[in-house]
């Protein structure tokens, strides 16, 4: 997918997430976030996938670890979700750990628990 699908995509994740604030509101369970994201999804025929397992590697050999990516939409963007009091550089690190895993671009933290939908969204991009 190139750049500008990319962003396009990156745009109505943000469209989304906004929409689900202005209906719930922070402070909620993470999970009902997570449902009603892929809802929206569904009702603007965006392919995606919930709780995408990540194998980790190394040496060749498949760890007895792994990671549970939240949404990956269109195959191109993780969608790492939230509903706490404050990102931390931790979280960020999360996002890009499965980027690099997974070898993808673009990851999307979008933190719920916050006034406005707009200080909670967060893109982190993996330098490949």
């Amino acid at each position: 997918m190139d750049k500008e699908k990319i962003n396009k995509l990156s745009k109505t994740t943000l469209d989304i997430s906004i929409e689900i604030h202005k209906q719930l509101g922070p402070g909620l369970l993470i999970s009902i976030y997570e449902i009603c994201f892929c809802k929206e999804l569904n009702l603007r025929n965006i392919k995606f996938k919930r709780q995408v397992e990540i194998p980790v590697y190394y040496k060749g050999e498949k760890l007895s670890t792994s990671f549970r990516i939240d949404i990956l939409v269109e195959n191109e963007i993780i969608i790492e979700l939230k509903a706490i009091e404050n990102i931390l550089p931790v979280h960020k690190s999360q996002l890009l750990t499965y980027l690099k895993l997974t070898k993808k671009r673009l990851g999307l933290l979008i933190n719920f628990n916050v006034p406005y939908m707009v200080e909670g969204f967060h893109r982190i991009v993996n330098k490949l």
